[in-house]
C-alpha cells in the first residue's frame, strides 16, 4: 500500500488493523471513482478562483484528472490494494504526475466531504436511472392496457377467484404504480441534489472557498449550506434514495408474484419469454422462472441495505468512521435493484397471454358481485341484495365481456382513464 495520507512520523502501522480499517473500501470506491475525479476537478477550479492554484497548475490538474478518468474507464489504471481508498489514489496519481501541484489538491477539503460529494453525485445518477426505468415500464404497461383493455382475466382476492377482471385493469394498475415510482425517484433526486463539497470535515475551513462555483460546476440544484449538516445528512440522504428504489422494487415484487403464479400449470395464464427462464440441472422437463424469482427477491437486498444504514445512524453529530459501511449498503441495494429493473420493460413487452385458459377460469361464482349490484340498482337494499346473490342457486355462467362493459366506475374496465395516466407520466418525465 502507498503511504497513508494521515500517517505520522514514528507511528507504526499494524497491517491487520489497517486491513480492518480499509475493509472493502478500495474495491467499493471503484463504483464512485469517476465521480470523485469529477468533484476533484471542480474543487481545483474553486481553488484557482481564490488564488491557491495558479492558472497553469489548474490546467495541469484538469488535464491529469481527465487522463486518470480515461485510464480508469479503459482499465489502464486499476484501483487496488496499493491504495487505501479512491481519494488517496487520485492524490497519489496527481503528485506522481505534477509534483507540488498535486500536493495542493486537498487544500480546503477533507476525505469526509470528498466521499460525501462523490456518493451524492452517484446517488443522483442512480436515481435518474430508477426514474427512467420506471417511466419505461409504465409506458409499456399503458400501451398494453390500451391494446388489451377488454380481454377477460380472473380477478383474485386472498388468492381465491373473486370477480371478472381484465388485462386492461391489470396493466393499468402496474402503469399507475410505476408512474408513482418514477415520480418518487424524481422527487427524491431533487431532494438529495445538494452540494456538500466545501464543508470539509463538517466545520468549514479558514479559506473563502467558492462553493457557489463548485455547486454550479457539478450540476447541483443547490448548495448544502451548513457545514455541520452536510455531515449529518450522510446516511439520511442514502436512506431516502434507497426508499425511492424500494418503492419500485415493492411493485416489482408483487408483479413478479403474479407472474410466478400465472405461469404455473395450475393457472397457465401466461408464457414468459424463453430467455427469462432457465433449465433444471436434473429434471429435463423443467423450465424455471428464475428471472422473475430473482426480481421478486431483489426487494430484500434493498430493504436490508436501508436497515443497515439506519442502524449505522445511531450516532451523535459530527463524522464517525461507522459511516464507511454505508457505501457498501447503497452499492448492493442499487446494484441488485437496478439489475432487476433493467430487465422489466422487455419482460413486460414480451409476455404472451393464454386468453382461452383465462376465460375458462371464469366460473359462475365470479358474477355474484355483478348480481348483487344489479339487484341494488333495482332498488333492493344492498344487504338484502348481497344475501340473495350469495345463494349458489342463483349463480350462472355469465358473459365476461358484458360484465366488463357494465363496470363503469372510474378506474374500472370501461373507464380506465389511460389518458389521465399518460398525462401524469409526461409530468414526471420533466
Amino acid at each position: 500500500m502507498s503511504d497513508l495520507l494521515w500517517q505520522k512520523p514514528g507511528v507504526q502501522v499494524d497491517a491487520r488493523i489497517q486491513q480492518f480499517l480499509a475493509g472493502e473500501d478500495v474495491i467499493l470506491d471503484r463504483e464512485f471513482f469517476v465521480f470523485d475525479i469529477q468533484a476533484s476537478r471542480a474543487h481545483a477550479q474553486g481553488l484557482q478562483r481564490i488564488g491557491i492554484l495558479t492558472a497553469d497548475e489548474l490546467s495541469g490538474l484538469e488535464r491529469e484528472l481527465d487522463v486518470l478518468a480515461e485510464d480508469f474507464n479503459a482499465g489502464r489504471f486499476v484501483l487496488d490494494e496499493r491504495f487505501e481508498d479512491g481519494h488517496s489514489a487520485i492524490e497519489s496519481r496527481l503528485v506522481e504526475r505534477l509534483g507540488d501541484a498535486g500536493k495542493k489538491i486537498h487544500t480546503g477539503r477533507s476525505r469526509n466531504d470528498q466521499i460525501l460529494v462523490a456518493t451524492r453525485l452517484w446517488l443522483k445518477d442512480r436515481l435518474s436511472r430508477v426514474a427512467a426505468l420506471c417511466r419505461e415500464s409504465a409506458q409499456v404497461a399503458l400501451a398494453r392496457a390500451d391494446a388489451e383493455r377488454s380481454v377477460p382475466l380472473p380477478g383474485y382476492t386472498h388468492l381465491q377467484r373473486a370477480v371478472v377482471s381484465s388485462l386492461g385493469m391489470w396493466w393499468a394498475a402496474w402503469a399507475e404504480g410505476f408512474i408513482d415510482n418514477a415520480a418518487r425517484a424524481r422527487q427524491t433526486l431533487d431532494w438529495v441534489d445538494a452540494n456538500p463539497l466545501g464543508s470539509a470535515a463538517g466545520y468549514g475551513v479558514n479559506l473563502p472557498l467558492d462553493r457557489d462555483h463548485t455547486t454550479a460546476a457539478l450540476g447541483f440544484g443547490r448548495m448544502q449550506v451548513s457545514a455541520a449538516y452536510a455531515q449529518l445528512s450522510r446516511g439520511k440522504f442514502e436512506m431516502a434514495a434507497i426508499e425511492a428504489l424500494t418503492s419500485a422494487l415493492l411493485d416489482l415484487r408483487r408483479l413478479a408474484w403474479d407472474l410466478s403464479l400465472f405461469t404455473t400449470a395450475e393457472f397457465n395464464f401466461v408464457a414468459l419469454p424463453a430467455q427469462y427462464t432457465t433449465g433444471s440441472s436434473i429434471m429435463p422437463n423443467k423450465r424455471n422462472p428464475d428471472v422473475i424469482e430473482l426480481m421478486r427477491a431483489s426487494y430484500s437486498a434493498a430493504a436490508a441495505a436501508r436497515t443497515e444504514i439506519e442502524q449505522l445512524l445511531s450516532l451523535p453529530s459530527g463524522y464517525h468512521r461507522d459511516l464507511q459501511f454505508s457505501k457498501g449498503a447503497i452499492f448492493h441495494a442499487f446494484g441488485r435493484g437496478l439489475g432487476a429493473l433493467e430487465l422489466l420493460p422487455d419482460l413486460l413487452r414480451n409476455l404472451e397471454w393464454k386468453t382461452e385458459t383465462m376465460r375458462a377460469a371464469l366460473d359462475p361464482s365470479m358474477y355474484a358481485t355483478d348480481l348483487a349490484v344489479d339487484l341494488a340498482r333495482q332498488g333492493l337494499p344492498f344487504r338484502e341484495a348481497y344475501r340473495q346473490a350469495a345463494d349458489p342457486s342463483r349463480w350462472a355462467q355469465g358473459d365476461p365481456e358484458a360484465s366488463l362493459k357494465a363496470r363503469v366506475s372510474p378506474g374500472a374496465a370501461v373507464d380506465l382513464r389511460l389518458d389521465e395516466l399518460r398525462s401524469r407520466l409526461e409530468q414526471c418525465s420533466v
